[in-house]
């Protein structure tokens, strides 16, 4: 009965009740098919406020902007919150349409996801976002990026012109903001795959900038540093090990050095899934390590990313993936007051803690937990979602199971 209440108040656009997933956050055993509903229903709570306010032109007027004392995110944190969660449902969407009440419920959520892009880059519109103010938009401008490479048939191909003509000029128009020496040069390597998906002009030498770059950062043991320097965060799964892959899964036939580079990343990318699938404890809590841990369960945007290119490590089976991220997505989205009471996420790791949110951290930042979402793309058939539950590594280890022992990946 609480189930039903529960969907039945998904489908609105007020607030939502979490007990439904707070009740099933330690019943790992369940079915697989009870796990792809606990993923629907996390990623409906997510985009609801968020794709039917800009689809309606009312998301600036209703988003609030939680943020650090003394910091100033209005002008960013919109774009934060759309190109972040496009991110992490586009691989949903482009699953495409069917008869079946999911297919039913991808094709209204691509309708407003396409209204609420139109939106987003219209001039006229009173949520065109800001694509050009400050340094923040290029990071989420290439966020935005990454949904449209993972979506090419679902948001690509089902632009009308218009659209397509502002999308283009407002990722351009990023190439005024100079990236960081560090995983910003990616960001824009993104902007500029993405502006090659949509049949216009792109720089090749950005992108050739940003592979070369990270192909000298790389330290081993599947990690990148943060730039020259090595950094214990999440930043390897945030953003590097994901955007080379979709990049070079955009570009690597341009060029035979970005060819010949791309099995030397996808070995690297399995090695840092092997290392966090292991990082997850067995009630699905993993270590609060570095900076941007208000992004939660984003922090295993590549575990995700592996299992929906069907990529994952040798001896880790789909099924002990799903979880594995299935607890650490209850774990860090079902906790009190991780939403506020119109539906809207609030700072914090696990539930509303103010106080662990950097100065570049507000509202729309906490939406890259979506990207923990990935492997929605794959069908309810795959093996990902249909094979019987899997204990994942620690949950065996913790157990007195048998563990295959861990290697290093040799250089």
């Amino acid at each position: 009965m609480r189930r039903r209440a529960f969907l039945k108040t998904a489908a609105s656009t007020g607030a939502l009740a979490l007990a439904p997933l707070a009740a099933i956050a330690g019943q790992r055993e369940a079915a697989p098919a009870r796990d792809r509903g606990i993923w629907i229903e996390v990623m409906r709570r997510l985009a609801d406020p968020v794709l039917t306010n800009l689809a309606q032109g009312t998301l600036k007027a209703r988003m609030p902007v939680e943020q650090a004392p003394g910091a100033d995110r209005r002008a960013v944190t919109h774009l934060e919150a759309f190109g972040r969660l496009m991110a992490g449902i586009a691989p949903w969407l482009e699953a495409g349409a069917d008869d079946g009440p999911e297919g039913q419920l991808r094709a209204t959520y691509r309708a407003r996801s396409l209204q609420a892009l139109g939106r987003a880059v219209d001039p006229g519109s009173p949520d065109f976002m800001n694509f050009t103010r400050q340094r923040q938009p290029l990071v989420d401008a290439a966020f935005l990026g990454q949904a449209l490479l993972r979506a090419p048939r679902a948001l690509i191909a089902e632009l009308d012109e218009r659209t397509t003509r502002n999308l283009v000029a407002a990722l351009e128009s990023t190439r005024a903001i100079a990236p960081g020496y560090n995983n910003w040069l990616l960001f824009s390597a993104t902007v500029e795959a993405a502006l090659k998906r949509l049949g216009t002009r792109w720089d090749g030498v950005r992108v050739d900038y940003a592979l070369r770059q990270h192909e000298q950062w790389y330290k081993g043991d599947g990690a990148y540093g943060d730039g020259p320097e090595f950094h214990w965060d999440y930043y390897n799964s945030f953003v590097i090990h994901p955007m080379l892959l979709d990049v070079l899964d955009a570009c690597a036939e341009d060029d035979t050095a970005w060819k010949d580079m791309r099995p030397r990343v996808e070995q690297r990318a399995r090695r840092y899934a092997a290392v966090q699938e292991r990082l997850i404890a067995t009630d699905g809590s993993f270590p609060p390590i570095g900076r941007s841990l208000a992004y939660r369960c984003g922090a295993f945007h590549l575990l995700a990313q592996m299992a929906l290119r069907r990529a994952l490590p040798d001896g880790v089976a789909p099924a002990q993936v799903r979880g594995a991220l299935t607890a650490v997505i209850t774990r860090t989205l079902h906790a009190p007051d991780t939403f506020d009471r119109e539906g809207w996420l609030q700072i914090g790791f696990c539930g509303h803690q103010p106080g662990i949110g950097e100065g570049y951290i507000s509202t729309g930042s906490l939406y890259l937990c979506s990207v923990a979402l990935l492997p929605l793309g794959l069908p309810a058939t795959d093996e990902f979602w249909s094979a019987p539950a899997q204990r994942w590594t620690q949950a065996r280890a913790w157990s007195g199971e048998r563990v295959a022992i861990d290697h290093a990946l040799a250089p």
